[in-house]
């Protein structure tokens, strides 16, 4: 699994940033999550092909989330795709869809987009993977997103010899899950499996103020992306109270209490040209603090226990 930021500024591109999209690789199964104006070129720049898109979440509808779209779309229909292309997002969005594929003369030839809105909880059951939502604290139906991969159990390949199982077919139909017969006696998976070993888990807020919602859904988390638009420092600047947003120091605040592995803070705002002072800021509070950059890739490594 590899995370790679595409757009990691606040609500204005800078030279060094984009607006918010990340991509999120999974066993070569692409999902994006936002798609701020400029995420193709982006993504081209990456060398990611956005034609392996088929799965789009976005967290909330203003332009610096979504407005990316139409141009990625336009671009899907130029090169004849006819694969349809999932876009998950609040309320409010089928209607912005509308808007967007009707401006000007955009007319979509081959593509389908099909349009889904949700609420909390899960949002699509994969093959290996959930990914479910919850609701923030920015707009009446923003949303934050987590992607959890399916619990899985080792074979124990040792404990299966010692039972006179021989190599071969009857070690895959265990591993399958299914029950086998050898000299008469019943053996079945539990047997030779492990117990569950969890998923990988990965979160991401969108924009949000600290919120209860997000800490639930990051519980135990390897990887938290979280908006840390400012410096605590700013705290008490009327735009800032007025703002929907976190500072870097309450994004690790949330990041502790959800017990998470890593947090990368993303949605830089254009004051911090250089944002390491809020990296030092986060890191007082939790150790493990990063500020994204775009492009930056991330790994999120298998669970062996």
């Amino acid at each position: 699994m590899e995370l790679i930021f595409l757009g990691t500024s606040g609500c204005v591109p800078t030279k060094e940033r984009g607006l918010s999209s990340i991509l999120l690789d999974y066993l070569n199964e692409y999902f994006l999550f936002d798609c701020g104006e400029g995420t193709q070129r982006q993504m081209r720049i990456a060398g990611i092909n956005f034609m392996r898109i088929d799965k789009v979440f976005v967290t909330h509808l203003h332009a610096d989330h979504f407005l990316g779209l139409g141009g990625m779309i336009q671009s899907m229909d130029f090169l004849e795709r006819t694969r349809p292309l999932d876009i998950y997002g609040p309320r409010g969005l089928e209607k912005t869809m509308e808007h967007m594929l009707s401006m000007g003369t955009f007319k979509l030839d081959s593509l389908e987009v099909r349009v889904h809105e949700i609420d909390e909880g899960v949002v699509l059951k994969g093959d290996r993977y959930t990914i479910s939502c919850a609701r923030t604290m920015h707009t009446n139906h923003s949303l934050a997103y987590c992607f959890e991969e399916d619990p899985k159990r080792k074979f124990l390949k040792q404990k299966a010899i010692s039972l006179g199982i021989p190599e071969g077919r009857l070690f895959s139909k265990l591993q399958r899950g299914e029950t086998i017969e050898l000299k008469g006696k019943k053996i079945t998976p539990d047997q030779v499996l492990s117990d569950p070993i969890r998923g990988r888990k990965v979160v991401y807020t969108g924009d949000t103020r600290v919120c209860n919602s997000v800490i639930e859904l990051a519980k135990n988390a390897d990887i938290l992306i979280h908006d840390g638009t400012y410096s605590h420092e700013d705290i008490e600047r009327e735009s800032v109270k007025k703002a929907g947003h976190s500072t870097a120091k309450q994004a690790a605040e949330v990041a502790k209490k959800a017990n998470v592995k890593k947090l990368y803070l993303t949605h830089i705002s254009q004051r911090y040209p250089d944002a390491k002072p809020l990296e030092r800021e986060a890191r007082e509070v939790f150790k493990e603090s990063y500020v994204a950059e775009d492009f930056m890739k991330v790994r999120v490594e298998r669970h062996d226990i």
